[in-house]
């Protein structure tokens, strides 16, 4: 038996849970949406041109992935603020959403409150903390999240709320249909990559067992450039293990030419190239010359097609892929995903300086 495939290697090491959580992704993505879809708004609240979304790590996520799902030209600037200070841009035309799984992250508070002393619209997505006493204490409307997990676990959460938020408040068209889309794919994907699966016939532990071992590089466009984002925060917090993400067209105006040197660390580096076939037609034909490349530098690459025929599928059957993919290089490093001991060591560290 393949240890990809060995039940109690899985209970062993993952001892919080995670695969359970990865498997209900589907699951969560569709009781967010139904739960954010009864969720109301003052009604100037549509009366923006601006979406400034205040999130760090996996609460900051789900806005990226969000701005890459409006794809309509009449659709709001969406912009995903990860840092301290609050864009000066944002006026009384901006909607600022602080999502913060915790409550607690101190990036979004110091934004938040920089927010409260602006006109603009505002509106909080968390499961409790400082952020929500502050909100209250404000007036602010709090979407509460009703799920206990790691942040990066609560995608659904920082997701689809947002996109039901905006199509409530007419910001962005109705997406009824592909979220109901999205979420049956899901389910049926994630049968053929669930832990369950043999690794004889599941893609995600398949590739897993490619990348065991090698620095990943993962290149997205377009609407898959942040979902490029999600596989390398997810090797990076489940699989404890260096990633990096890169954009085409951008990449091949400078990455490419970096693959010569060092010569020691091709064999050890492996790129993957997440690819739907909604991208410019000329950036589709620049994965097929990148690979080009790639392989004449003898650096080893896959070319990673998403699953659907809407905006919303494409994006989410990559990202339900990757998590699964980081998840089982977490079993391959012998770790458990869950736990993430440097931020933890980081946080307590940022709390004794004041």
């Amino acid at each position: 038996m393949h240890s990809l495939d060995d039940p109690a290697l899985f209970s062993s090491l993952d001892q919080a849970g995670m695969s359970l959580q990865i498997r209900g992704l589907p699951v969560q993505c569709y009781t967010a949406w139904e739960k954010a879809l009864k969720f109301k708004l003052p009604a100037d609240y549509s009366i923006v041109n601006k979406v400034v979304i205040l999130g760090m790590g996996g609460s900051a996520i789900g806005g990226d992935l969000v701005r890459a799902a409006a794809t309509s030209s009449d659709s709001p600037l969406i912009t995903v603020h990860r840092d301290y200070d609050l864009p000066a841009y944002v006026d009384e035309n901006t909607l600022v959403v602080a999502s913060s799984y915790s409550g607690n992250t101190e990036e979004t508070l110091s934004g938040f409150t920089q927010a409260l002393n602006r006109k603009c619209k505002k509106l909080v997505i968390s499961t409790g903390g400082k952020l929500c006493s502050m909100a209250r204490e404000a007036n602010v409307p709090i979407f509460v999240i009703e799920h206990v997990s790691s942040p990066r676990a609560a995608l659904g959460y920082s997701l689809m709320p947002l996109l039901a938020i905006m199509q409530n408040l007419g910001l962005v068209s109705d997406k009824s249909a592909e979220v109901d889309s999205m979420v049956h794919a899901l389910e049926t994907l994630g049968a053929s990559w669930n832990d369950d699966m043999p690794a004889e016939h599941n893609q995600a532990k398949k590739l897993a067992l490619k990348l065991n071992g090698k620095l990943v590089v993962v290149y997205g466009s377009g609407i898959l450039a942040d979902v490029a984002r999600r596989w390398k925060t997810q090797i990076n917090e489940n699989s404890k293990s260096w990633a990096f993400f890169e954009v085409l067209p951008e990449l091949n105006h400078n990455a490419v030419i970096g693959y010569r040197y060092p010569v020691s660390l091709k064999e050890h580096i492996f790129v993957l190239m997440l690819r739907c076939p909604s991208l410019h037609p000329r950036t589709l034909i620049r994965y097929k010359v990148t690979g080009e490349l790639l392989e004449q530098q003898k650096i080893h690459y896959q070319i990673l097609d998403s699953d659907g025929t809407n905006p919303l599928k494409h994006i989410m059957s990559l990202v339900l892929l990757g998590d699964w993919v980081s998840y089982y290089l977490a079993i391959l490093n012998s770790v458990d995903p869950t736990p993430v001991p440097e931020i933890d060591f980081l946080k307590k560290r940022l709390s004794e300086v004041k």
